[in-house]
């Protein structure tokens, strides 16, 4: 439901800003608005004559916190609420609308850090291998697979990955990441043969088959349509239930394990948040946690004297 900000011109200026300047992506812009919508919410019971933005104060907030406590929301709800908020205050600061951001006063819940999970390379290998190359949906599952696994692409890079978007020749593939921004990522040749394999001998036939409209978009569903995130996922679990990992396994886990099977082989940091698309270097950082807890183990397991 798209919030109603008619009688809060600040919060659409604010939002038009994520949108234009920022270049936010719309549904990180579409969270931002919802977020605040719920605290406008809570300060009309707080506030029953109407409030200024100026009004709030670090108790207004400390009580939200509590209320929100209350309700048993989880701490990364209460963090992403809280820093959405942060920055719009910021924003309303850098405009001259307040004097103040209260919430820079208040700290948000700390979060449990939780390493990713990811797939041993021979996992990963007996995954890549299960698709039957024989069959025009086995030859899709097995670009679509390969693709995650060689590009460490999201779910939604790679349904928008389009006939323009891989060059099979150069063996790049351009992805377009948050924030509207695009890079490219180099592919193998396994890749690349899987690719060709799936559009010499698959993709046209499926779409000619269920006589599906003309689209540009690389990968089809089974009726010749493009592919949907839901549909990615769907194909992927079929697979993980053929493996019977007891792993909880997403595609965002094959993006996990692309970043750290490149570090387990000596791949330098930088270069590895290029291929992910990272803004900063510290969202990259938590996998040089899984790397050196795996050293860690074989240290331990290996070394006599350890």
């Amino acid at each position: 439901m798209k919030e109603d900000f008619s009688a809060y011109p600040d919060v659409r200026k604010f939002l038009q800003y994520l949108a234009v300047e920022k270049n936010t992506s719309a549904l990180t812009v579409k969270n931002y608005g919802a977020d605040i919508a719920v605290f406008i919410e809570f300060l009309k019971t707080r506030y029953s004559g109407g409030f200024n933005w100026n009004d709030i104060s670090v108790p207004d907030i400390r009580s939200y916190l509590a209320e929100m406590n209350g309700k048993k929301y989880a701490r990364t709800t209460i963090a992403r609420r809280i820093s959405a908020l942060r920055s719009f205050y910021k924003y309303l600061q850098r405009e001259s609308r307040v004097k103040q951001n209260p919430f820079v006063k208040v700290r948000t819940p700390k979060l449990e850090k939780h390493l990713p999970v990811f797939l041993e390379e021979l996992e990963i290998n007996e995954l890549l291998e299960l698709p039957d190359k024989t069959d025009e949906l086995g030859m899709r599952d097995q670009a679509l697979l390969e693709l995650l696994y060689a590009t460490g692409c999201r779910v939604s890079e790679l349904v928008g990955l389009t006939l323009e978007t891989i060059d099979l020749g150069n063996m790049f593939v351009l992805l377009h990441g948050k924030g509207n921004k695009d890079r490219l990522v180099p592919i193998g040749h396994t890749c690349r043969e899987a690719v060709e394999r799936y559009l010499n001998d698959a993709r046209g036939q499926l779409m000619a088959k269920y006589h599906a409209k003309a689209h540009e978009q690389l990968l089809v569903n089974r009726l010749g349509g493009p592919l949907t995130d839901r549909s990615v996922r769907r194909i992927l679990d079929k697979y993980i239930k053929q493996l019977a990992l007891r792993k909880n396994v997403s595609p965002h886990t094959i993006r996990h394990t692309f970043a750290t099977h490149l570090l387990n082989h000596g791949a330098d940091l930088r270069a590895v948040q290029e291929l992910l698309g990272h803004a900063n270097l510290s969202t990259t950082q938590i996998y040089t946690h899984v790397t050196t807890e795996r050293i860690t183990s074989v240290y331990e397991k290996n070394f006599p004297r350890a």
